[in-house]
C-alpha cells in the first residue's frame, strides 16, 4: 500500500511550526478551530507560505452552516485571490444549498477563483443527502479530494459511510476521513483504501484570560504517533489498511 498522506490542520504559526516537525505531509491552514475552521488571515497565509510542505487555506468567512449569500462568496473569491498571492499550494473550499444538496453555482464560482490549485472539498459534504451526486460533481468540478467523516460525527463512528464514499468514487478523487482521527482510532480505520487522513492531532492549551475560551494548540508528538500508528498498523498482514 502507497504511504498514507497526513493532513494537520492548524490555526497559529506555532501549531504550523508543530505539525511540520512532527511529520504532517500537509497542512490545513485555518483561522478559529474551536468554530471548526474559518479563513486564516492574510499574515498567516504569507507565514505559511515558508512551510517545506503543501499548505491549503481553509476558505469560509463565518462560522454557522454552508449556505452562503453573493456577499460571502464575493469575500471567499477575494479570500482566494488572497491564497494564491501569499503562495499557497490550495485552498479548501465548501457550500451548500439549504436542502444540504451542495451549491453547484457558488461551488463552480469559486473552483474558477481557485484554477490551477489544489481543491479540498470540506465536510460540508457530510449534510448531502446524495453523497453519489456529491462525489460526482465534486470530480466534475475539479476537487482533488473530500474531507469526511462518512457523515457521522466522527470518522471512526462512520465506518460504513466512509466504506460507501470510497465505493462510489471508484479512485476518481480522494476520500480523506477526518474527525476525531488519533493514533488510538487508526485501527477502527483498518480495511479502507486509505490515501490521506485528517487530523487535528492538538492537545488543550493553556487557559485563555478573561474566559475567552479554551484554546487547544497543534502537538507534535501527537503527529509523530498518528505517524506511527499508521506505520505499524500497515506493518504486518495482520494489520493492513487496506
Amino acid at each position: 500500500m502507497a504511504r498514507v498522506l497526513i493532513e494537520v490542520c492548524v490555526d497559529s504559526a506555532e501549531g504550523l511550526a508543530e505539525a511540520v516537525a512532527g511529520g504532517a505531509d500537509r497542512i490545513e491552514l485555518c483561522a478559529a478551530l474551536d468554530l471548526g475552521g474559518l479563513t486564516p488571515s492574510a499574515g498567516l497565509m504569507q507565514a505559511a507560505a515558508q512551510s517545506p510542505v503543501p499548505v491549503l487555506a481553509m476558505i469560509r468567512p463565518r462560522a454557522g452552516d454552508f449556505v452562503f449569500s453573493p456577499a460571502e462568496v464575493a469575500i471567499m473569491r477575494a479570500d482566494i485571490a488572497a491564497a494564491r498571492a501569499a503562495g499557497l499550494a490550495g485552498v479548501v473550499l465548501g457550500a451548500s444549498l439549504p436542502d444540504g444538496r451542495l451549491d453547484d453555482t457558488v461551488l463552480a464560482a469559486l473552483t474558477k477563483a481557485a484554477s490551477g490549485l489544489d481543491l479540498t472539498l470540506h465536510r460540508a459534504f457530510d449534510l448531502v443527502p446524495d453523497m453519489a451526486a456529491a462525489i460526482d460533481l465534486a470530480a466534475g468540478l475539479g476537487f482533488r479530494r473530500i474531507l469526511t467523516s462518512g457523515q457521522a460525527a466522527t470518522a471512526a463512528e462512520g465506518r460504513a459511510g466512509l466504506e460507501q464514499c470510497f465505493a462510489l468514487a471508484g479512485g476518481r478523487i480522494a476520500i480523506m476521513p477526518g474527525s476525531g482521527i488519533s493514533a488510538q482510532t487508526v485501527p477502527a480505520l483498518r480495511g479502507l483504501p486509505l490515501s490521506d487522513l485528517h487530523g487535528s492531532c492538538s492537545v488543550p492549551g493553556p487557559a485563555a484570560p478573561l474566559r475567552f475560551g479554551a484554546p487547544r494548540r497543534t502537538s507534535a508528538a501527537r503527529v509523530r504517533a498518528l505517524k506511527a500508528a499508521l506505520a505499524q498498523a500497515d506493518g504486518g498482514p495482520d494489520a493492513q489498511l487496506s
